[in-house]
């Protein structure tokens, strides 16, 4: 019986948040596979059902050999995540996002295991060439097509879900890979203006975790090999997210790779998304951090 999940990335933040998901949904066993790269041993999920292990997904072949035989799907949400960074550390999402990935979608076909693979936004719109804006969106962009003709070669069995600007519990505040929200959070708590990339007026669909990995196990439940995508009805500028949390705010430059705006899209006409809305609100978000932050103080 194949009653085992494996979750690549399950120490980071999207990752360890679907990981609760699942433990509290599903009578499944679950391996974490993480390089600690992004991820910290603060997001492990204690609990006799989760078993962590530090390793790439280069090596996922070896790493995960006596494992083979019962599991049921992978989560690769284990891939270098950054627009702006892939510049700085191309060799880093070079190795992560294509030759990492590579070896975990062999993985998955040599051993009749379906994939569900976290796509992205940064990807799609301006008529899809904004796929060609950073490293980053490149290589994740050319897993799709890879991901297609091995479907069409092989059979390989996978479904797609397509991420908008996740943040929540456990996102990244700190540092080169941390996430907007998580910036402006970290900076308000420190009493620091809320640092605005140029020109500040390029709008996001800021996605809840709880609707992003609702999404990604509806769509493994539903197992039809399809592409979704888990965004918001409503999108905000960066300027107008920073004025939320009503803090002094400072501009930085214009920076490589920066798209102005998230796109809802089709990728063909024989590739429909299916897009699916969050309920769960930013401006209702920051509010409760703001009030919990003054609570605490």
């Amino acid at each position: 019986m194949k009653n085992l999940i494996i979750v690549t990335g399950g120490a980071g933040f999207v990752g360890s948040n679907l990981i609760e998901f699942l433990v509290a949904k599903t009578n499944y066993e679950i391996i974490s596979l993480d390089n600690y790269s992004t991820g910290s041993k603060k997001n492990h999920i204690k609990h006799n059902k989760v078993k962590y292990i530090k390793g790439n997904t280069l090596n996922i072949n070896n790493i995960l050999e006596k494992y083979k035989k019962k599991i049921n799907s992978i989560f690769h949400f284990g891939e270098f995540a950054r627009i702006f960074q892939s510049f700085k550390k191309f060799d880093e999402c070079y190795q992560s996002n294509t030759i990492g990935s590579k070896a975990v979608f062999k993985f998955c076909l040599d051993n009749n295991i379906k994939l569900i693979y976290s796509a992205t936004s940064a990807s799609l719109g301006n008529k899809e060439n904004d796929k060609n804006l950073s490293p980053y969106a490149f290589t994740k962009s050319r897993n799709i097509d890879l991901l297609e003709n091995l479907k069409k070669w092989f059979n390989l069995k996978f479904e797609i879900i397509f991420f908008y600007n996740v943040y929540g519990p456990r996102q990244i505040k700190v540092g080169d890979m941390a996430t907007v929200i998580g910036i402006f959070e970290d900076q308000y708590k420190k009493k620091k203006p809320l640092t605005v990339v140029k020109p500040g007026s390029q709008t996001r669909r800021f996605t809840h975790i709880d609707d992003t990995v609702q999404i990604c196990y509806e769509a493994f439940k539903a197992g039809k090999c399809r592409y979704y995508s888990i965004s918001n009805k409503n999108y905000y500028s960066i300027i107008e997210v920073a004025k939320m949390f009503k803090s002094q705010i400072k501009f930085l430059k214009p920076r490589l790779g920066e798209r102005y705006a998230s796109a809802l899209t089709k990728i063909s006409s024989n590739n429909k998304i299916i897009q699916k809305y969050g309920k769960l609100q930013l401006k209702d978000y920051i509010s409760s951090f703001i009030k919990s932050h003054n609570y605490e103080n």
